[in-house]
């Protein structure tokens, strides 16, 4: 009979509380409020193990960006009230933009700026004791399109400029890895982004097992794609060589983790405006191996890396009849824990 592996308490377990706002808003499909996730997240349970933070999103409704210190205290007391620490937090730049105008590129810094200074405040609050700022490129690939190396010069310079303000704050800002970002919406374009700006101590990658699979597959930039067409998802020699292909060079940048499930599909209008369909822990058209998908990123050859202190589980898009449910967030805990027990250290 098999041992059962040890118990780990690193990395922490945090779930996202932006699926609560991402996508919501209509009559039928209302934003939740960020009581109810913490609520959720509280209760969740596999194996006596629970969720022991969450990452969070800095913008209304969930936090009140114009708040100051007030809010800050008020979002920290309100934390731990659910035995709960914050990590990763996610800054409101989506009313600038990293390229195009002075305005707008601008107003992006400042919005980086009131990012870290929030993440900064929770930090010296006590209520968060790991984790990055989260940023994007806040505009779209076909913006991105219309000059591609001009427009991927300026995200540079702009990134570069918002290094020098998370300096400003002690903070480490983490780049998502998505198609729909313009200029991060392939793996060859995300890590040309990281190597142009070069400074690792400071910018970094943020990896999603959800949104990193369809790098492989090209959409928004099918000249970058490594699974051939028509891809027969039974070959997985085919996959895991690909799989290790992106994570080889995307992984040595990478200081924040999303575990989470995709089926390989997107949706959206446009020939560039297609985003990743999270799916399930347990959604039987779930392409990944889950466990198996996230060594990839947190060991390599050498063994265990050790780079982060938490991983989150990020289901955007997600039905509220589906996110309501405590089943929902049980079996997502089941499957962070799982991951832990393999990957894991004390």
């Amino acid at each position: 009979m098999a041992r059962p592996k040890a118990q780990k308490n690193f990395p922490k377990l945090h779930n996202a509380t932006w699926p609560g706002v991402v996508g919501k808003g209509a009559p039928d499909n209302p934003v939740i409020e960020l009581r109810q996730m913490l609520e959720l997240t509280k209760n969740a349970e596999f194996e006596g193990a629970r969720f022991d933070g969450v990452d969070l999103f800095l913008d209304h409704p969930h936090y009140n960006i114009e708040g100051g210190h007030v809010a800050a205290e008020e979002m920290a007391e309100l934390v731990r009230s659910y035995n709960l620490e914050i990590g990763t937090v996610v800054a409101p730049i989506w009313s600038g933009s990293a390229i195009g105008s002075e305005e707008k590129r601008k107003h992006f810094l400042d919005q980086v700026r009131l990012g870290c200074s929030i993440a900064k405040e929770l930090r010296d609050l006590g209520v968060r004791p790991n984790g990055c700022v989260r940023i994007d490129s806040s505009t779209s690939v076909a913006e991105w399109m219309k000059d591609p190396e001009g427009n991927q010069k300026q995200l540079a310079e702009t990134f570069d400029a918002a290094c020098d303000i998370a300096n400003e704050y002690d903070e480490v800002l983490a780049a998502e890895g998505e198609i729909c970002w313009g200029g991060m919406h392939s793996w060859r374009r995300m890590l040309q982004l990281l190597e142009m700006v070069d400074r690792p101590q400071t910018l970094r990658f943020q990896a999603d097992l959800a949104h990193t699979l369809l790098y492989l597959l090209g959409y928004n930039a099918p000249e970058d794609r490594l699974l051939p067409e028509n891809f027969d998802w039974s070959d997985t020699a085919t996959f895991d060589a690909a799989y290790i292909k992106m994570t080889d060079k995307l992984r040595p940048w990478t200081v924040d983790l999303h575990i989470a499930q995709n089926d390989a599909t997107v949706f959206g209008s446009g020939s560039h405006d297609k985003t990743g369909r999270h799916c399930l822990p347990k959604d039987p058209n779930g392409k990944l191996d889950i466990v198996k998908y996230a060594g990839f990123w947190l060991k390599d050859e050498d063994g265990l890396l050790k780079m982060f202190n938490h991983i989150c589980w990020d289901g955007c898009m997600f039905p509220n009849e589906v996110m309501l449910k405590q089943e929902t967030w049980n079996d997502v805990l089941e499957m962070m824990v799982k991951v832990r027990r393999e990957y894991g250290w004390k």
